[in-house]
């Protein structure tokens, strides 16, 4: 199995994008800088950014790198003094510091202190400073401030204590501060011989909109001086999001306030591309031969891709390296087997989840769990059949439900014989998903499961609601968790926003947001308005899901169903021409809710007059 972090070993193609960091980096003419890695959740910003500060680190002995993770500081007061402290810290660790240095270093804590209180006094009302409403307020505050900041206020009595916070939050003193750490930053650097400091700024974009811009402030206002970069590892989506969500009052911006922000503060952005069909199958072998494979024949497979990948990266595929064992019979056959798993997973997982590093990983550890819980009962699994049925998990779960019922009852093996055939005209139970390619491309994967026995391999598939929204958890990007939150929330604007946002996911997260949203429903004795609008809609504009939808409503009972929920019903009806299926169901639900059946029948009706 694999650790769902950072690598130090580049499994992605990603030298190209590490040489670009460094050349700006390593060249101080450009600097100070600010570097964007841009990239979807998953798509190996965390390792990139990783092997690029152990490469500056191996190569320049006086540059000093290090690694912010601005979710680690999401609840933190004030994110803005926690990067400018993180960064002190990391300085004053070096036990050698000259003296000088020392006093630049503690004078510029003072002035971290110093904004600290600035926080504490506008959180307690104090912002009239900014405004000259000093003296009204001021006096209710005190005792706050002082609990606040005891560190700093000891001592000090409180009409002094007055006249200093009034002077920090006047704007002209906050000014004179910003310029002053600035220079002391700067000449603390240039005392300390650090060649360079390079800030890798990580996991941004999983914070609050506050949190983002606090960082992205500090990162600007104070610490954009001499010989220093800054590695800022997000998806743009979601800071160009928290800054238009945060001045979403101002009046009259007709521009693209949040791209417009992150260009004047990213000078330099790289973007990570997403996996082809390719890559995801070169990937998935390198991750399967690292488990597989010795330490040093897992090393020569490694420097074999890489060699023959510099010689010709556009005609590159992982056959050109099927015969490095040749000689060694034992690793070829491990080799073999790999490689087949990767092909039969590439193709499908590089559509399904685009291409996407981590959840091909989080896939392959779910895989491994899942032999290795079947070894501990004594029973041994295909790895190649428990990798389809895992892809059909994943992509198409509504379906995957359908197939591991007519397992257990003895009803799918001529079913999926007819879809590996091609013949689908007998087909009764799948004849929703006659028409779904992604799911005739699957049928065609080998191995054929048409004569294997399933049952043992939904045996280890099967999950419960609660272990399916575990699951969930772990795969969807936090962009689609807050989505799904969202269609769930019964708030309209929230609703409308999620099912635009959504259109940017993946066939693999719309897929799990969708049947997640059906279990929730499904339970409930009554289905909300608002909770069948979401399901809906979600399901009219996510053509892929179409046979999930049709399962999944023709599933619920007709008391289930609101009377609010038919204009939906006919809205799906008329996108994907199901009119004879729709009437159909309406005529089951008529047994315990006639007025449903009536209802939907009526429209037709008129639409037909």
């Amino acid at each position: 199995m694999w650790k769902d972090s950072e690598t130090e070993i580049d499994f992605l193609d990603y030298d190209y994008l590490i040489k670009i960091l460094q050349k700006i980096i390593t060249d101080d003419s450009l600097l100070p800088a600010s570097i964007g890695v841009y990239g979807d959740w998953g798509s190996g910003k965390s390792s990139l950014m990783y092997m690029c500060k152990k490469s500056l680190e191996k190569d320049d002995k006086n540059v000093k790198c290090l690694v912010f993770n601005g979710w680690l500081f999401e609840n933190y007061e004030d994110a803005k003094t926690a990067i400018l402290g993180t960064i002190l810290d990391e300085i004053g660790e070096n036990t050698t510091l000259p003296e000088k240095a020392k006093k630049i270093l503690s004078g510029l804590y003072e002035s971290i202190d110093k904004l600290k209180l600035v926080k504490s006094a506008s959180k307690f009302g104090l912002q009239y400073f900014l405004t000259g409403g000093v003296n009204n307020f001021i006096d209710l505050a005190i005792d706050n401030i002082i609990k606040e900041s005891n560190k700093m206020v000891q001592d000090i009595d409180t009409e002094t204590l007055k006249d200093k916070v009034s002077n920090k939050l006047e704007n002209k003193e906050l000014r004179k501060d910003i310029r002053k750490f600035q220079n002391e930053f700067a000449e603390l650097l240039k005392e300390t011989k650090i060649s360079r400091l390079v800030v890798f700024v990580d996991e941004l974009d999983r914070c609050s909109p506050d949190t983002i811009l606090n960082t992205l402030e500090a990162i600007k206002l104070f610490l954009f001086q001499g010989n220093v970069a800054f590695i800022i590892g997000a998806d743009e989506r979601h800071i160009s999001y928290a800054v238009k969500s945060k001045f979403k009052d101002i009046e009259g911006i007709q521009i693209n306030i949040g791209q417009e922000y992150l260009e004047k503060l990213v000078q330099y952005p790289i973007r990570i591309p997403r996996l082809n069909s390719e890559e995801v199958e070169i990937y998935i072998a390198c991750l399967l031969l690292q488990s597989e494979l010795s330490k040093e024949n897992f090393e020569k497979f490694i420097k074999k891709v890489k060699e023959q990948k510099s010689e010709d990266f556009e005609r590159f595929n992982i056959k050109n390296v099927e015969k490095i064992f040749s000689d060694q019979k034992d690793v070829q056959t491990k080799m073999s087997d790999s490689l087949v798993i990767a092909k039969q997973l590439s193709s499908v997982l590089s559509a399904g989840l685009h291409g996407n590093p981590r959840q091909c990983k989080r896939f392959l550890n779910s895989l491994y769990m899942r032999l290795n819980m079947a070894e501990y009962k004594n029973k041994k699994l295909d790895r190649k059949i428990l990798a389809k049925i895992m892809m059909l998990e994943y992509i198409k779960p509504s379906l995957f439900n359908r197939i591991a019922t007519m397992s257990f009852n003895g009803t799918v093996s001529n079913e999926i014989k007819a879809f590996e055939s091609n013949d689908t005209s007998n087909v009764i139970e799948l004849k929703n998903w006659i028409g779904d390619k992604w799911f005739i491309d699957w049928c065609k994967i080998d191995p054929s499961l048409a004569e294997i026995d399933l049952n043992i391999y939904f045996y280890f598939t099967r999950t419960s609601l609660d272990e399916k929204i575990s699951r969930i958890s772990s795969i969807l990007s936090p962009k689609a968790q807050e989505i799904l939150d969202k269609l769930l929330s019964k708030v309209e604007t929230k609703i409308s926003s999620a099912l635009k946002d959504s259109l940017e996911l993946n066939q693999s997260e719309n897929a799990t947001i969708f049947e997640v949203i059906f279990e929730k429903i499904s339970s409930e004795t009554k289905i909300s308005k608002e909770h069948f609008k979401s399901f809906m809609k979600f399901a009219i504009q996510n053509k892929d899901l179409l046979g999930d939808a049709l399962d999944c409503l023709k599933s619920f009972s007709g008391d289930q169903i609101p009377l609010a929920g038919v204009p939906y019903i006919q809205e799906f009806s008329d996108k994907f021409n199901k009119k004879s299926e729709v009437l159909e169901m309406a005529e089951l639900w008529g047994n315990t809710n006639s007025k449903l059946e009536k209802s939907i029948k009526a429209i037709f009706i008129k639409k037909e007059n």
